[in-house]
This record gives C-alpha cells, sequence and structure tokens, in this order.
C-alpha cells in the first residue's frame, strides 16, 4: 500500500501533512488512485468491521464446535458491575466477536490477517462509542493503522507460518495502538513508541493452533491483542517512550520470528496443538 519502509522514515516523510494523509497520499501513488477512490476503500473496510459486530450470532458455533457464544457471555457479563469497567468490557467482548465471526465463516476484515481480525475493531468501535468519534476520524485511525501495518509487513511479518502469532496478534496490536493515539490527539511520535511497546510486550508469542484451525487459541488472543493496544497507547500518551527506537524493535520481532522452531509457526504441532486435550481431538501424527 505505501512506499515506506521505516516507522522514522514514514514520520520525516509527510510534507507537513497529518500522518493519515500522508499514508494516504502514499496509497494513491503507489496504487494509481485518486483520493476519493483510496478513502471510499476505506470506508468500505469500516463498514465491514461495523457489519461484522452488528450480525455476530451468539448462538452459532464452528464446525468443530471450539468457538463460539463467548462475545455473547462478556456482553451479558458486561451488563453488570465489570472487574474492568464498561469500556474494556465492550473492547474484550468486540475481540471476542469478530474472532468467533472468522471462525463461523462470517465475513471479516483481516487487519492485518483473518487470526487477528478482532484487534483493531475492539479497539475502534468501542472507542467511538465511548468516547465519541466520528465515522471520519475512525477512517483517518485507519489509516494510521494500516501505515504502521505495512512497515510491520514489510520489515518483520505479518504470517504467523513465518513468524508466529506475535506476526498476527502482535501486530495488529501494533496497529491498533498508533490508531488509538490518534484519536486521542497524539504526536506521530506517541503513535511509533505504541507501536514499539505494543510489539514488545508480545514479542516471542508463538502461533499454535489446535487442530490446525484458527480457533484456539487465537480467538482470545485478539482480546489479549486489544487489551495490549490500549495499554501501548495509554502509555504514549503519557509520555512514555520505548527505550529501544521503533525500527529495531520491529527487526527484533523479525529475528525473533525466524528463530522460532517450526513447530511454534502454525503448524499445530507444537505449544497447545501438542496438549493430551488438542491430541485427543484432532488425533493425528505430531
Amino acid at each position: 500500500m505505501i512506499q515506506f519502509t521505516s516507522i522514522a522514515q514514514m514520520l520525516q516523510g509527510t510534507d507537513g501533512l497529518p500522518l493519515w494523509e500522508a499514508i494516504l497520499e502514499s496509497d494513491c501513488r503507489s496504487q494509481g488512485i485518486s483520493r476519493e477512490t483510496s478513502l471510499e476503500r476505506m470506508s468500505r473496510l469500516l463498514q465491514a468491521m461495523e457489519d461484522a459486530r452488528r450480525d455476530y450470532d451468539p448462538q452459532q458455533r464452528s464446525a468443530s464446535g471450539l468457538v463460539g457464544g463467548d462475545g455473547g457471555r462478556m456482553a451479558r457479563y458486561g451488563e453488570g458491575d465489570t472487574l474492568c469497567g464498561p469500556f474494556f468490557t465492550e473492547v474484550m467482548a468486540c475481540a471476542l466477536t469478530m474472532g468467533e465471526c472468522n471462525a463461523c465463516m462470517k465475513r471479516i476484515v483481516a487487519a492485518p490477517t483473518a487470526g487477528a481480525c478482532g484487534v483493531l475493531p475492539a479497539v475502534l468501535l468501542p472507542y467511538a462509542r465511548h468516547f465519541g468519534a466520528s465515522r471520519e476520524e475512525l477512517i483517518r485511525a485507519l489509516y494510521v493503522a494500516s501505515g504502521f501495518g505495512m512497515i510491520l509487513a514489510a520489515r518483520a511479518s505479518i504470517s504467523g507460518a513465518e513468524g508466529g502469532c506475535q506476526a498476527e496478534i502482535g501486530s495488529a496490536s501494533a496497529m491498533a495502538a498508533p490508531a488509538v493515539v490518534y484519536l486521542q490527539g497524539g504526536t506521530p511520535e506517541q503513535m511509533a513508541h505504541s507501536c514499539a511497546m505494543a510489539v514488545k510486550n508480545l514479542l516471542g508469542l508463538v502461533c499454535d493452533p489446535v487442530g490446525g484451525l484458527v480457533e484456539v487459541p487465537c480467538v482470545k488472543r485478539n482480546v489479549i491483542g486489544a487489551m495490549n493496544a490500549l495499554s501501548a497507547a495509554q502509555m504514549a500518551l503519557a509520555g512514555i517512550t520505548s527505550r529501544i527506537p521503533p525500527d529495531q524493535v520491529l527487526d527484533a520481532m523479525a529475528e525473533v520470528g525466524r528463530a522460532l522452531p517450526r513447530s511454534l509457526r502454525e503448524t499445530g504441532t507444537g505449544g497447545l496443538a501438542a496438549t493430551p486435550f488438542a491430541r485427543e481431538r484432532f488425533p493425528r501424527e505430531l
């Protein structure tokens, strides 16, 4: 989507534009499309996130029977006096909802992947309801997220098979954090530090789907990715920085991904996928 190859370059290459708009302009140049077309496409992605949340059916279960209903359970729990409060509880419910929609073969937005589809909407949609962000602001936040996401993809990875779950949930979390910083009026530098801290917090997260399905533990990891994004965003907004420069954090993420054994990179043969429960439920040679 963009031509930036580093976070530092992206922050320096705005030509005086807000960061979201610099990313938009780069998208237009790289794809040879108009500003209106780019905005319309991003608006459709936001609409798809909203539609997936609206159309969630808490009674539906995935074909394996492993996933379904937890988004509804969390939403019902949120009607009472919750441990984490209404905003965070809604974030958790939305993350579960999106992950379950994916497992139940509903239409979702891979942001950046299907397995990590719950993180970004779980942060943005409840934020809009609780803090009053407009659709225009959410679309701009999606541009911010996409800019950091494309650098993550180019400099490290967004593939669980290549870099473990740090590359999927970790990347999604590192996209959502700067998006929230933007919505809160933070600076591009704070966005960059929130991205770096979100990556660091999930560095080394393995990809170990039970039965090779993007269900367990993937759906619940979307919750952790969303909560991690909010934590990283709030730290950055408080003036806390990543001591390690953001681009170096992404390079470390790439190195860790390459170092992970194959069994912990989406093969379904290590970690939780190799537990007695998983072997009994999905018997096969490991």
